[in-house]
């Protein structure tokens, strides 16, 4: 097929043989499957801010940092230069999480380099060397539905434990090789520790996951992982092998509302005080 433009410069550099077709086109990118060498890999093509269906919000970026004061300027007032910044921050953050990742065991695509807006990595494939199926794409039975519920959990945690909620983790970024699940998809994905959204984001993927494989094993829909999870990842007792239960039951303690009443009275005797003073102090004055 014809080299699409963005990946023109690839070929010219060596890094890319041929472009062999088009895999998918999403809300995010368009991947080509392409011949590096001796093996065949993707390449995925960002799109343009304006061509996107998924646009940056500030409940994902946030805690992100730049490289430096100027790039961050230039971000926050939205100049051409930051938007341009902003856009290239946007798609190496998936570039940063997948190595961190893999490096991690996660099941995610291994990255093979960024150039100009075009992330070359890794071809999940199906036990024949086919392109993987999407999750979505499969037929389960109850078995199998208990059997990856239960390893994305595990995935789940393991991004965890390496710092990185997926923030829009489903059925539909998620790839099923001969091994099986597979994540992909995380220019959206948000540092647990620096992100105040990252809790909610977590039970929602988890969330998600409980939705669609619940489809095939009903109790599913009543688990709490989401919950159970961040509460032990925040007492810094979170590990790739924590056992867990899928129950959570939320510590409710009872109100001191006598040291309430005393914290209230003690700030109205205060301010009494100053106000009296002050008084005093205008009367001098006279």
């Amino acid at each position: 097929m014809k080299t699409p433009k963005r990946i023109a410069p690839l070929v010219e550099d060596g890094l890319v043989d041929a472009v062999l077709r088009q895999l998918m086109s999403g809300k995010e990118a368009t991947v080509y499957v392409v011949q590096c060498g001796d093996e065949v890999r993707c390449a995925k093509v960002y799109k343009e801010a304006n061509q996107r269906g998924f646009h940056q919000a500030v409940h994902y970026t946030e805690g992100r940092k730049v490289k430096n004061s100027r790039q961050a300027r230039a971000m926050e007032k939205g100049t051409r230069y930051g938007r341009r910044e902003q856009e290239s921050a946007w798609q190496r953050s998936e570039v940063d999480a997948l190595y961190k990742l893999a490096a991690a065991g996660v099941r995610v695509p291994q990255p093979f380099g960024f150039y100009e807006g075009v992330l070359l990595m890794e071809l999940v494939t199906d036990a024949d060397g086919a392109a993987a199926p999407r999750l979505n794409d499969l037929e389960l039975d109850e078995a199998q539905a208990r059997d990856f519920h239960g390893r994305l959990i595990r995935e789940v945690v393991r991004m965890l434990c390496a710092g990185i909620v997926h923030g829009d983790l489903s059925e539909f970024n998620i790839l099923v090789d001969e091994h099986g699940p597979v994540i992909l998809d995380l220019p959206q994905a948000v540092d647990a520790a620096a992100n105040n959204n990252a809790c909610r984001m977590l039970e929602r993927d988890i969330d998600n996951l409980a939705a669609y494989f619940g489809q095939f094993a009903p109790d599913l829909h009543t688990t709490q992982y989401g919950k159970e999870i961040w509460a032990i990842y925040q007492r810094g007792e979170l590990f790739p092998d924590t056992p867990l239960t899928g129950q959570f039951e939320q510590r409710e303690q009872a109100a001191d509302v006598n040291s309430v009443m005393r914290e209230i009275t003690s700030a109205r005797d205060d301010h009494a005080a100053k106000l009296h003073y002050q008084q005093i102090k205008r009367e001098e004055g006279r």
